[in-house]
């Protein structure tokens, strides 16, 4: 138990002394040491800081907001000569850490941020002097986004890191170099890197850019370390939930074709209803895309080519309702509409029609009588005529019914000259029926002519409905097809920097 004692004692003491070293050399460092001066011997020397940009998670892109919001681990390298120590004399310490707020630091920020918020971690000193600095943040960069292809695009988002007030002249950046090999690219941890779900990184150059042009190394914008992320969206969910609805909406708008020449409300009412759902999907992507005139996203081009092609469906339902609808009491059939709507098209569009409009139904009806006639012929030849002339006589009534009792009482007296004198006397009755068998039968052909003659005006709704549908079909499907492959070939570039053949990978 002695012996336990006594180690544990020894521990603590060595503990107590390897704590008294750091706390030690820290004080010695921080004597007469200012934050707020550059870590330079004398004025002219410039500081070498190297940047080093680790991405963790790509959290997302608000493309109404224009924001790209990642979390970041900024790795920076510099010198500090006032840092410096013999490791010797402080027990071999070979490492201190250091609160950031304590040192000098290079004073770098993300230039184009809209919001930061940095997670402050200590500084670890080597004896050389030698600082290295990893703190996270989660960054809101400006990202402009182009949204011609919108939702196939691709974007090219930048995060640019400067000195907020050390000059060219003052301070040097540079990328990090890594046994002789500059990281020319944003790191990846696969472990911990988390994958976004609606962007795919394509690539993530680094450079440092010298704005020579515009500005003189006394200026701060003169260097700059700019990182690229060059994502591509990933379509599935707009192609779900947005454009498969809006097709296979849009679609039914084009059946309302083979709805009868009749039904013209119902073809306005399923066209308008196509259009307020079409109108519905509109307004849900003017949600989603900024609020800019440079350009119409593709979504939209399309959206607003389905509303010209439903509000053209209505028209023309609007159209072939009025023409369906006419009679002979209102409009005449102009002989030029009769030859190409009744006799042209409907041989190319798969329609059947009479051959001729107007003689058919006459030459119908004539047949129709030379049959009646030889049946009566052949029913007059094997019927008794009293029997032709009294059947069913209890039957029947009206003017009929007077001619037959007279002519029957000129029959019962069995004379001719009784018979001749009745049929004088039902003469006027006779004459009576036989002009109200021509009344019936004018009117009867007289209706037959405006039934033929509207059946004629709903054949021409329903041939310029089939024509419309030839028409509007091939349209629908080669608009659509033709409008998302122009997305097809909206591609992320293979290389990052047209010109360069360098992929900026490790």
């Amino acid at each position: 138990m002695r012996c336990i004692g006594l180690l544990l004692a020894l521990c603590t003491l060595a503990g107590v002394g390897c704590r008294n070293q750091e706390e030690k050399l820290l004080q010695d460092l921080m004597t007469n040491y200012n934050r707020n001066l550059r870590p330079a011997p004398d004025g002219d020397q410039i500081i070498d800081v190297t940047l080093k940009l680790t991405l963790t998670n790509l959290i997302s892109l608000n493309e109404r907001e224009e924001t790209l919001t990642t979390n970041v681990w900024i790795e920076m390298q510099w010198s500090d000569y006032r840092l410096r120590w013999d490791p010797e004399q402080y027990d071999n310490i070979q490492a201190l850490r250091v609160p950031s707020t304590m040192v000098w630091l290079p004073d770098i920020v993300l230039e184009n941020k809209t919001f930061e918020i940095p997670l402050y971690a200590n500084v670890l000193v080597s004896p050389d002097g030698s600082i290295y600095w990893l703190p996270p943040a989660i960054y809101r960069s400006v990202c402009v986004i182009h949204v011609t292809y919108f939702p196939f695009d691709w974007q090219n988002c930048t995060m640019v890191f400067q000195s907020q007030t050390y000059s060219a002249n003052e301070i040097n950046l540079l990328l990090t170099v890594e046994e002789g090999q500059t990281i020319e690219w944003i790191s990846i941890d696969p472990e911990a890197f988390t994958e976004n779900g609606e962007w795919a990184i394509k690539h993530r150059p680094a450079r440092k850019i010298i704005n020579s042009e515009q500005f003189t190394p006394d200026d701060i914008q003169y260097q700059q370390v700019v990182f690229y992320l060059i994502i591509q969206r990933k379509p599935l969910f707009y192609i779900i939930n947005i454009i498969v609805p809006c097709v296979l909406i849009s679609a039914m708008g084009v059946l309302v074709y083979f709805l009868p020449a009749k039904a013209g409300g119902q073809k306005c009412t399923v066209s308008i209803n196509v259009l307020l759902a079409q109108t519905v999907f509109l307004f849900l992507i003017a949600q989603k895309v900024p609020e800019t005139s440079q350009a119409v996203p593709l979504i939209g081009k399309y959206l607003t080519f389905l509303m010209v092609v439903t509000v053209v469906i209505v028209v023309n339902a609007v159209i072939v309702l009025n023409i369906s609808l006419r009679t002979p009491n209102t409009h005449s059939m102009p002989p030029i509409v009769r030859q190409v709507c009744l006799h042209l098209l409907p041989r190319y569009l798969g329609m059947n029609v009479p051959e001729e409009t107007a003689g058919p139904p006459q030459a119908a009806r004539r047949r129709s009588s030379l049959g009646l006639m030889v049946k009566a012929d052949e029913y007059m030849l094997w019927k008794a005529r009293t029997e032709l002339l009294f059947e069913k006589q209890k039957q029947r009534d009206g003017l009929m019914k007077t001619v037959l009792e007279k002519i029957g009482h000129g029959l019962e007296s069995g004379s001719a000259q009784d018979f001749c004198q009745s049929l004088q006397e039902a003469g006027p009755e006779i004459r009576a029926c036989v002009d109200a068998c021509n009344y019936i039968a004018n009117a009867m052909r007289e209706q037959n002519d405006f039934s033929s003659e509207s059946e004629e005006w709903m054949m021409v709704g329903q041939v310029i409905d089939r024509v419309c549908f030839f028409i509007m079909a091939p349209l629908f499907v080669c608009g659509t097809i033709g409008i998302f492959l122009m997305a097809h070939f909206n591609q992320a570039p293979a290389l990052p920097f047209p010109g360069d053949p360098k992929q900026y990978l490790p």
